[in-house]
């Protein structure tokens, strides 16, 4: 009996884009950030990035995809989407206006399709890693893949 191969949400929206991707798997109960993730899985913490869930100025939510270790730049980010200003949506909030659990969260089929920035340092890389949709996964694919999945923009938002 061969165990089922469990797909999410995101990984059903690649396989009708037919878009390529791998996955990998960890064992995880709860909320472990992406350098743990990282480290847990042997990979470069450039390749590896996080999902970030702002509101701005109008109500209007934005997600921005930028590297583990880096933090996002709130001017540069709501300059990058025409808002005054921006905040991080509270986590909360997180699943009703997404559909994703922290640390599960991708900017792959969101419950809406929100404007999606990706740092632009993301295509320095063939692959790069993000969340697979749901806590213990991440998806491995080329940054020009996730940018036509998630229907985003490469843009500098975060510091330095």
């Amino acid at each position: 009996m061969s165990k089922k191969e469990i797909k999410t949400n995101a990984m059903r929206i690649l396989d009708r884009m037919k878009i390529s991707y791998t996955y990998e798997t960890y064992e995880c109960d709860e909320f472990t950030d992406g350098i743990q993730v990282a480290d847990k899985l042997n990979l470069d913490h450039r390749q590896v990035f996080k999902t970030l869930v702002t509101t701005g100025k109008t109500g209007n939510h934005y997600v921005f995809v930028i590297p583990i270790e880096d933090e996002i730049d709130f001017k540069k980010a709501a300059k990058a989407v025409g808002e005054k200003s921006l905040e991080m949506l509270h986590l909360k909030d997180l699943t009703k206006v997404t559909g994703y659990v922290r640390g599960g969260c991708t900017s792959i089929g969101m419950k809406k399709n929100f404007p999606t920035v990706i740092q632009e340092s993301a295509r320095d890389f063939d692959e790069i890693y993000v969340s697979g949709g749901k806590l213990g996964m991440q998806i491995k694919l080329a940054p020009a893949d996730l940018k036509k999945a998630a229907n985003a923009e490469f843009g500098d938002v975060i510091r330095g």
